[in-house]
């Protein structure tokens, strides 16, 4: 209740606590003390070392929960660290509510030390929504604009920036209203389009799907949509693909229907599509390629629809007819209407690892996470010269069980499993982690140590960046320094932040050393040499 006491910080909390926003993530600075110091008790802080670790743990809990996430910045300084794991926030659509503290207001305009100069742009384009408030009265309201701005679709990152004095002003005392403030968005397919569409895959001679992080979002918060995904795969007999640089599962991998993730580049996504006459996009933009291969976008005579809940994916597309709808929704019209065919396919084998007489292989390390695949644990990974390899070799085959960097920036997997971790603490977090990012969240393993995150942290080292050194190989310049790591010792690293570490070379010591760590009670990290 609103009363004349009721200060701007109180108010504030409210907003939060209404939206079940009450574990921040955070590394705290002078402009922040006044807004942390006046929380209630019933608010968690989860302390990161630094802004882009923090922005990581948030956005893994935020992944896990489905629900927007507080994330405390320290004005502009601290908000320039976090950019880069903002990237990552941004193109996997992640409702993170970063709130950022400001000067004393009446010195703002002077720059004096700290000030946040012209707050509003500061973040953008990587936030759907970035403001400071023209008064410190209207921080509640902003908040809750923030809040719902993030979580109504497109979802995403959004920004406020707030002077350390406001938090001590008197609330107005219809700030008692925003407390019961939502946002319905009845986005749903509409019946002449659902019924144009269910026409266009039905007389399709060889359909495909091609699934994006949409689709696994929305399975988090109702698991039948993935389901009736399934459905629609089988019923269509389709080939199921999954967009290019995937930073969700959206179907299971074991699946018969499973055709693998699209290789990033515009010649290789047309040579996927070859000989499919109408292709389906649900929850992903098209297409978000990364490697530059000169080529036609697609054979002709292919026809695309694309289904996305995001807008701008919409409009900067280069080909297909979009569609902006729900797409829980529109699974679900899509799996009941659509004709059964009638067929279905064998099961789907798996590759075999990759070995070398030099020692162990990234490929193998994934066979081993393969054999000991369990119901309680969830993967993270961000070994960038595995992604193509991972979801085609690990069963992924429920809603919310793989999380990969959304837009490549780097330091994700420490901070992201971390979070996960925390949002899951009945669950078992795997993160594999190359070793050049490894070094760009590594004080993430403080903050797990510190909490006693299940979760096993696995660096898979070939002591360089072999990710650039492939692309310098298919660009034609091989001879770029600066790719090769050597002398990094991982296992001292984990064991100085507290957490227990060993050191393995072979398939053979490896795989006994995961065992080992699934069993843990607290955090372990292992480093795996790899060739």
């Amino acid at each position: 209740m609103i009363n004349e006491e009721t200060t701007v910080l109180q108010a504030s909390a409210n907003v939060f606590r209404a939206h079940g926003m009450t574990t921040i993530f955070g590394n705290p600075g002078s402009n922040e003390l006044p807004f942390l110091a006046g929380l209630g008790k019933d608010f968690t802080f989860v302390l990161g070392l630094h802004e882009q670790v923090v922005v990581g743990m948030a956005e893994g809990y935020a992944r896990v929960t489905g629900q927007p996430v507080l994330v405390n910045l320290h004005a502009a300084s601290g908000t320039g660290n976090a950019m880069g794991a903002l990237t990552n926030a941004h193109y996997a659509h992640i409702p993170l509510v970063l709130l950022a503290g400001q000067q004393v207001r009446r010195t703002v305009g002077q720059e004096t030390m700290l000030a946040n100069v012209d707050a509003g742009m500061l973040t953008y384009p990587l936030t759907k929504y970035a403001h400071e408030p023209l008064a410190a009265t209207d921080v509640p309201r902003t908040l809750s604009q923030a809040v719902l701005e993030a979580t109504t679709h497109p979802q995403g990152p959004v920004y406020v920036s707030v002077p350390l004095d406001d938090w001590a002003q008197p609330a107005l005392p219809d700030d008692d209203l925003l407390t019961s403030r939502s946002v319905t968005v009845a986005g749903g397919l509409p019946t002449d389009l659902a019924q144009e569409l269910v026409n266009a895959v039905d007389q399709a001679r060889n359909p495909a799907l091609v699934l994006g992080p949409q689709v696994d979002a929305a399975a988090i918060k109702d698991p039948e949509v993935y389901s009736q995904v399934v459905r629609l795969a089988e019923h269509l007999n389709a080939t199921v693909y999954v967009a290019p640089s995937p930073p969700r599962a959206p179907f299971p991998t074991t699946h018969p229907n499973f055709g693998g993730v699209m290789v990033p580049g515009i010649d290789s996504v047309r040579r996927q599509l070859s000989g499919h006459d109408t292709v389906l996009v649900l929850g992903a933009p098209v297409f978000r390629y990364h490697r530059w291969e000169p080529s036609n976008y697609l054979d002709p005579g292919t026809q695309v629809w694309h289904l996305t809940q995001d807008p701008s994916e919409a409009t900067r597309a280069p080909f297909g007819r979009a569609i902006v709808a729900d797409i829980a929704a529109a699974i679900a019209v899509l799996s009941s209407n659509v004709q059964d065919r009638g067929i279905r396919r064998p099961a789907r084998e798996l590759p075999a690892a990759a070995t070398s007489p030099n020692g162990m292989t990234g490929t193998e390390i994934l066979e081993v996470l393969n054999e000991q695949v369990r119901d309680d644990v969830v993967y993270v990974n961000e070994t960038t010269t595995l992604d193509l390899e991972y979801l085609e070799r690990v069963a992924m085959d429920r809603p919310g069980m793989y999380h990969f960097p959304a837009s490549g920036g780097l330091g994700f997997g420490l901070p992201a499993a971390v979070g996960v971790a925390l949002a899951k603490p009945d669950m078992t977090v795997v993160a594999t982690v190359g070793d050049g990012s490894a070094n760009y969240g590594i004080s993430a393993l403080y903050t797990a140590a510190q909490h006693g995150t299940r979760t096993v942290f696995v660096i898979v080292n070939n002591s360089g960046y072999g990710a650039l050194a492939g692309f310098a190989q298919r660009m034609g310049v091989p001879d770029v320094p600066g790719l090769t790591l050597g002398g990094i010792d991982f296992v001292s690293l984990a064991e100085g932040y507290g957490v227990p570490a060993s050191r393995t070379e072979t398939r053979e010591e490896f795989a006994a050393a995961y065992r080992k760590a699934l069993e843990a009670e607290g955090p372990v990290l292992i480093e795996a040499r790899v060739v």
